[in-house]
C-alpha cells in the first residue's frame, strides 16, 4: 500500500447532537450548506452587475430558495427512482423524506432545479426561465464541487479499483465493500467543477456569446454531463437496477438527455 492514501475520517463535525434537532452536524451537510452559501453571494454579485438591479438581494434570496428546494426534492426522488429498489418505497413511503439518511442523485437534482426555476420564472415576471438557468449555471460549479468533497468524506460514490499511486483506500466504504485502493473520483469531479466555475466566471465577464439567454446554461450542461458520462467509466455502478458489468451505467444514460438539452440551448437562435 506504499503511496496509497488511507482515508477513514469521522463523518461528524461534532459528535454531540444539536438541541431541538436531535442530530449531530455532518461534514456532508456542512459542505452542502457552505456550497450554497458561497453560490448565493456569487449570484447576488451577478445580479448587481446586470444594470445594478435595485432588488438584486430579494431576487437572489428567492432564486436560491427555489434552487435549494429543487435540488433536495429532485435529488431525493431521483435516487429513489433510478438507484434504489422501488418496492422499498412502496412498503415504506417515509423513505422519501429521510434525506439525512443519504441517497441524493445529482441528475435528479439537476432536473429538480430546472423545474423549480420554471416555477420561479412564472412568479418572478422580471426574469425569464432561460435567464434564471443562466444565472445559476456559474454558481452551480461551486455547489457541485463542495458536494463531491462531502461524498469523499462520506466514502460514497466509489471509484473502481486501481493500482495508480494516488489511489485512495477507504476505511469504511459506504457500500460495505472491502477496503481497496480506488480512483478518488469524488475529488476528480470536485476539481473539475471548481475549474468550470472559474472558466465560466471569465466567460461571463468577457464573452458576449454567453450573455445571450440560454447559452451559459447550455455550455454548463454540455461540459458537466459530458464529463459525467466519461467519469462514470471509473466509477462502480451504484444503481440496483443495473448489473455491474453492463456496457453503460445508470449515470451515463441519465447524462445523455442533459447533454442534448445543452446542445439545443447552444444551437437555438
Amino acid at each position: 500500500m506504499i503511496g496509497w492514501l488511507f482515508w477513514d475520517p469521522s463523518p461528524f463535525v461534532f459528535k454531540f447532537s444539536i438541541p431541538l434537532l436531535g442530530r449531530p452536524i455532518l461534514w456532508y451537510g456542512l459542505l452542502f450548506a457552505l456550497g450554497f452559501f458561497l453560490a448565493y453571494w456569487v449570484l447576488l454579485w451577478m445580479l448587481r452587475q446586470e444594470a445594478g438591479k435595485a432588488d438584486a438581494k430579494r431576487i437572489a434570496e428567492k432564486l436560491t430558495f427555489y434552487v435549494i428546494l429543487g435540488t433536495i426534492i429532485g435529488a431525493r426522488l431521483g435516487d429513489l427512482l433510478f438507484y434504489q429498489e422501488w418496492k422499498q418505497v412502496f412498503y415504506n413511503p417515509s423513505l422519501i423524506f429521510t434525506v439525512w439518511e443519504g441517497g441524493l442523485a445529482s441528475h435528479g437534482g439537476a432536473a429538480g432545479i430546472l423545474i423549480a426555476l420554471y416555477l420561479f420564472s412564472r412568479r418572478e415576471k422580471k426574469i425569464t426561465w432561460l435567464h434564471s438557468i443562466d444565472l445559476v449555471a456559474m454558481p452551480a460549479g461551486i455547489v457541485c464541487g463542495f458536494i463531491r468533497i462531502g461524498n469523499f468524506v462520506n466514502q460514497e460514490i466509489l471509484g473502481k479499483v486501481t493500482n495508480l499511486p494516488w489511489g485512495v483506500v477507504f476505511g469504511h466504504p459506504a457500500d460495505g465493500s472491502v477496503p481497496m485502493p480506488r480512483h478518488p473520483v469524488q475529488l476528480y469531479e470536485a476539481f473539475y467543477y471548481f475549474l468550470l466555475f472559474f472558466l465560466f466566471f471569465y466567460l461571463w465577464r468577457n464573452s458576449l456569446f454567453v450573455r445571450k439567454e440560454g447559452k451559459l446554461c447550455g455550455l454548463f450542461l454540455v461540459f458537466v454531463f459530458t464529463f459525467r458520462f466519461f467519469i462514470e467509466f471509473l466509477k462502480e455502478e451504484s444503481s440496483v437496477l443495473f448489473a455491474s458489468n453492463a456496457f453503460l451505467d445508470m449515470g451515463q444514460y441519465l447524462s445523455i438527455p442533459f447533454i442534448l438539452l445543452g446542445v439545443f440551448l447552444l444551437a437555438r437562435k
